[in-house]
């Protein structure tokens, strides 16, 4: 399996941690706030640890669980520190009123991100079509698989990320290189005007690929 370092202590990190524990993987949580850390890291037991943001990180895989705004800055800042590890971008970069993006224009967070990383680390888009809630509630027993959608330029990178998603008992979909980032944040936004704007009666819904014969 694989070790994790999530940088962040919101949902969306609770969610992975305790998903990626369950999978048998190796956790350590980082907050920007030392005390959330502890706080998640002593709610989700199983083993998880906690990191400071000083340090390197202990993982492998290094999944970014903060606003778009936070996440180049905190990569900046750790710096080679980074080097040779996975960075997961699981950001989304909407405008407050869901009209668009933040990015600058044919950009995408993961692809500005990946300007602020280290020689030697690798940027991978995940996560982000994907709900906190419905990850947490998904279950393998679930008619459909639940899809995670991967894009980036290092093939051994978004190997790598694969197999952290199956370990969760998600199914991942590489979508090709960084470009696809623009395209998947994009969706993101029809996500959230789908849940805001009652194009549907639930927020537990997903987008994922279904195959015919």
């Amino acid at each position: 399996m694989s070790s994790i370092s999530i940088i962040g202590t919101g949902n969306m990190a609770r969610v992975l941690a305790g998903r990626a524990l369950a999978g048998g993987n190796a956790v350590e949580v980082i907050g920007r706030d030392a005390s959330k850390a502890d706080a998640l890291v002593g709610s989700i037991g199983g083993g998880a640890t906690t990191g400071r943001i000083g340090t390197a990180p202990a993982g492998d895989i290094f999944i970014l669980a903060l606003p778009y705004a936070d996440a180049a800055p905190v990569v900046r800042q750790l710096g080679n520190a980074l080097s040779g590890k996975v960075i997961v971008d699981i950001t989304n970069p909407f405008n407050p009123d869901l009209t668009g993006l933040v990015t600058p224009e044919g950009s995408s967070a993961a692809q500005e991100i990946a300007k602020a990383a280290p020689a030697g680390a690798h940027v991978v888009k995940a996560f982000n079509t994907v709900f906190g809630h419905v990850l947490a509630a998904y279950t393998p027993e679930d008619p459909r698989p639940l899809d995670v959608f991967i894009a980036g330029e290092d093939a051994e990178a978004k190997a790598r990320v694969s197999l952290f998603v199956e370990s969760l008992a998600l199914r991942p979909l590489d979508v090709g290189d960084l470009t696809s980032a623009r395209w998947l944040e994009g969706t993101s936004v029809l996500l959230m005007r789908a849940m805001f704007g009652k194009a549907v009666r639930s927020s537990s819904f997903s987008i994922g690929l279904t195959v015919r014969d």
